[in-house]
């Protein structure tokens, strides 16, 4: 993303040799947030191990929209910014 979209600052990393720290830190910050907003979403939405273990289809339907819904998050507030 960053080298499509912002080419002036991904070469300035590049060049100064920052860019793998610079990815790691965006990786660690997004990594934070996921775990955050993952167990928000699984006690607005009430699913718990119990869920899981009453009806796995549906477990695995709900944390698949829950991670979906959390992937555009992240790229809209941390990745995109």
């Amino acid at each position: 993303y960053l080298q499509e979209e912002n080419t002036i600052l991904y070469n300035d990393l590049v060049l100064r040799e920052k860019l793998f720290p610079h990815l790691l830190e965006i990786d660690k910050i997004a990594q934070r947030r996921f775990d955050v907003l993952m167990e928000q979403m699984k006690v607005c939405r009430n699913i718990t191990e119990e869920l899981k273990q009453k009806n796995p289809m549906l477990w695995v339907g709900e944390m698949n929209n829950i991670r979906a819904c959390i992937d555009e998050i992240i790229m809209r507030e941390i990745i995109c910014e």
